[in-house]
């Protein structure tokens, strides 16, 4: 199968593309987000990389008439787990989290918490295609990004959040300008995860009181997720101030063990060698 028919995008105007792939069927299914600036583009996430995510942005001309004159392409991780990073080997720029830069450049599918199905693709990229060989495959990141860092597109700038709680090096990009948060699995309209690997219930509690923080001071206005659809600050306070409420509980605490328990050793049984 080729890249042009294994991904679809949607333009949404202002040099954003929201990109998927269309035979990946499943909750874990990633959103993929192209930002071009007057001097540097983005792909934010970037799937399982079954299928060349470059390939498929310049053959349907997503990067204008003349991309020559830019940097080459910046591939960010919004967190290392399998269904945002795996296609990051494709990209000769790549950005990631300080605390999950190992994790990549080993090639340890443990912490990229791969977890594949047949079933969930629902149809094979290549013959004889099998879900149990799928793994991350090892990158070297360029851009080592910490809180603060800002990314300067040229006419726009992403300032990068560190959001932990889902994964320790979590992150959101802000384009403050715009008001527009790229959230990566910080959060997003659905059941937030907080049970696996490098987890931690405390550091999202604190993730999403930032997050309600930026809905009160008025400095965002539409929220671009790793998952599902777009919401606005509105649904932002809601999903975050409901995560906090409820996180301490003690039904909540002990799902979340067992759940991380399950993980666990699930993962482990999947990936008994951290690299590929």
């Amino acid at each position: 199968m080729s890249a042009a028919d294994w991904y679809a995008h949607k333009s949404l105007g202002d040099g954003l593309f929201w990109i998927q792939e269309r035979f990946y069927q499943s909750d874990n299914r990633a959103n993929i987000w192209l930002l071009r600036g007057s001097h540097q583009d983005v792909v934010i996430d970037t799937g399982l990389g079954l299928r060349s995510l470059p390939d498929y942005i310049d053959a349907k001309g997503l990067l204008g008439k003349d991309p020559q004159r830019k940097n080459p392409l910046l591939a960010i991780a919004t967190h290392a787990h399998f269904d945002h990073s795996g296609g990051l080997h494709q990209f000769q720029q790549v950005g990631v989290h300080s605390l999950e830069v190992d994790a990549l450049a080993n090639g340890d599918n443990f912490e990229t918490v791969t977890w594949l199905s047949d079933r969930e693709i629902v149809e094979a990229p290549s013959p004889g295609w099998r879900a149990r060989h799928y793994k991350v495959k090892a990158v070297q990141p360029t851009h080592i990004l910490q809180e603060g860092d800002v990314i300067n597109l040229g006419d726009r700038q992403l300032t990068v959040l560190h959001m932990p709680g889902h994964s320790r090096g979590s992150i959101c990009l802000h384009d403050r300008d715009n008001k527009l948060l790229f959230s990566g699995d910080v959060v997003y309209d659905g059941a937030m995860i907080d049970w696996l690997p490098y987890s931690r219930v405390s550091d999202y509690i604190s993730s999403c009181e930032r997050l309600v923080g930026l809905v009160d001071s008025e400095q965002v206005d539409q929220v671009l997720p790793g998952h599902y659809n777009t919401f606005g600050a509105k649904r932002l306070n809601r999903i975050a101030s409901t995560y906090i409420s409820r996180a301490g509980t003690c039904p909540a605490k002990v799902s979340t063990f067992a759940w991380r328990t399950l993980a666990g050793v699930a993962l482990r049984a999947c990936n008994p060698r951290s690299a590929c």
